[in-house]
């Protein structure tokens, strides 16, 4: 019997390529936000916005951080593995934990065809969310999930 086309099993791989992105975005961002909120917070002209800058570059460097962490897949909790059936999707994490998706699963692609989002209540009952880039899949692997999860559009 054939498998459907709504059956998928890929490994995901490290995003190298995307990394460079991200630290053009976060490295600028978070060195200005912590630059200036120094600046601020030793001059003494307005301290609050100097604690308000510094706040702000140090979130940014933790989201900027875990989204790196993440894409290179080095992080405990980001996947390694995902395995899409009718029922459920499956996802196997870098800590050797499986998580599945069983119900309310939603897909949400961008304009530009380079990442999705994927959302859903495990086992559990806990809500879930996972953000894939194209440079984890192969090209192959890339085209097959994303025309086996237009069904939870």
């Amino acid at each position: 019997m054939a498998k459907s086309w709504r059956e998928v099993q890929c490994s995901l791989q490290a995003d190298k390529a995307g990394i460079i992105w991200d630290l053009l975005l976060y490295v600028p961002t978070v060195g200005f936000l912590l630059l200036i909120g120094l600046r601020y917070w030793y001059i003494g002209d307005d301290q609050i916005l100097g604690e308000v800058l510094m706040f702000l570059g140090f979130f940014f460097l933790m989201v900027g951080g875990g989204r790196v962490l993440r894409r290179l897949l080095l992080m405990p909790s980001a996947p390694v593995a995902l395995d899409i059936s009718k029922e459920r999707i499956a996802l196997k994490l870098k800590n050797n934990e499986q998580r599945l998706l069983m119900r309310d699963i939603r897909f949400f692609s961008d304009k530009a065809g380079k990442s999705f989002g994927l959302t859903g209540t495990d086992e559990r009952g806990r809500k879930q969310q996972y953000v894939f880039h194209k440079g984890q899949f192969s090209v192959d692997d890339f085209t097959a999930v994303s025309k086996a999860l237009a069904f939870y559009k």
